[in-house]
């Protein structure tokens, strides 16, 4: 694969930046003492193996999957490097660049740029704690699962449904024989819920309330000192990459005047996940509350599909003048999901794609 040929993205993470290309990625932390931390290995050729998810709409249900595995090992290993060494730091009452147990790292220079790879102890025990957390990390993400499906399929589909209940018959008649206040109750929730079958307008509505509850969801999120942090990396992040796509060398110089919105950023993927999901839940819909559920949920992998190939689309410059339209919506949101960074962010982002392209395969 030719240089022009390898597209790039990445992912924020704590005080870092993973950069990944089609055959590797890396992760590249800086730590309290300014020093950078980086981890980087191969992928493993999942449509090299399995030719099936080489076909369109199945090989972006295989790279979600994989981004989310990876991400998550990204996150967990910025996390233990920020945090091994401020809990070091405060047992020894100073900064060490050769941490207390877990022996010398190594120290190598890179455009002016100081960075640690972690020697083997260090790696072992970035590792050990690794797996201290694995048990937990597995928990976090199946109550994470669980808690975006209850908010935005979920409660998003009753809303919907009470709201056209109510406007559509005028009014829920919600009064029962005795009278008493839980059978009252019950019988107004029955009535709100009776299934409506799922229209074009049905959909576009419980799409915004899922709208809305991400905007509430993100723009919270970034009011927090931490996230913003991340928020910045993220910006980062995507001047990077627009400097590789252009050709340019690889400098701060060069990634701090590129604009930190991108149209193949996870935040418009989720933008365009959510337009596809109003046409696809207005094809398959059924009269029942519960198959119409199963349907939004069993439906996520094939319109995760459609949508990476959508975001893949845009990054042909013979379609930009089409998905540029589509993909705007989520050049909108990343006023919000990226912040300014500064330039030793532009530093930790451009670090983690040089150790990412080191283990890509480059032909002539």
């Amino acid at each position: 694969m030719r240089e022009d040929q390898i597209i790039v993205g990445g992912q924020a993470v704590i005080e870092g930046v993973m950069m990944r290309a089609p055959h590797s990625y890396a992760v590249a932390v800086r730590r309290p003492d300014g020093q950078i931390v980086s981890k980087a290995e191969r992928l493993p050729a999942l449509s090299e193996k399995y030719s099936v998810l080489k076909l369109p709409v199945l090989r972006g249900s295989a790279v979600l999957i994989q981004s989310m595995v990876l991400g998550i090992k990204s996150l967990n290993f910025s996390a233990n490097v920020v945090f091994h060494q401020t809990q070091s730091e405060a047992a020894a009452g100073q900064p060490q660049v050769e941490t207390a147990g877990v022996g010398r790292m190594v120290v190598s220079a890179n455009n002016g740029v100081v960075a640690i790879a972690p020697g083997p102890k260090l790696e072992a025990a970035l590792e050990a704690k690794s797996s201290a957390v694995a048990a937990g990390a597995v928990g976090s993400i199946a109550f994470a699962i669980l808690f975006n499906i209850l908010l935005f399929i979920v409660l998003p589909l009753l809303l919907t449904n009470v709201l056209f209940v109510y406007f559509g018959g005028g009014t829920i008649d919600a009064h029962s024989a005795s009278g008493a206040w839980y059978a009252n109750g019950w019988a107004w929730i029955r009535a709100a819920l009776h299934p409506i079958r799922p229209s074009v307008a049905f959909n576009l509505v419980d799409g915004l309330i899922r709208m809305t509850f991400f905007l509430i969801m993100i723009t919270s999120f970034s009011l927090l000192r931490d996230i913003r942090r991340v928020f910045e990396y993220h910006g980062a992040e995507h001047k990077v990459v627009y400097v590789w796509e252009a050709g340019e060398d690889l400098t701060v110089a060069n990634a701090r005047p590129k604009q930190r919105q991108h149209p193949r950023c996870g935040t418009s993927f989720l933008m365009i996940v959510m337009l596809v999901s109003i046409v696809a839940f207005s094809v398959v819909k059924f009269d029942s509350l519960f198959l119409n559920f199963l349907v939004r949920v069993l439906l996520l992998p094939v319109i995760a599909g459609v949508s990476y190939e959508i975001i893949r689309a845009s990054a042909k410059s013979s379609a930009q003048w089409f998905f540029s339209v589509i993909t705007r919506p989520g050049l909108w949101l990343q006023n919000i999901t990226t912040k300014e960074p500064d330039d030793s962010q532009l530093e930790v982002a451009i670090y983690a794609l040089k150790e990412s392209l080191k283990l890509e395969p480059v032909s002539p």
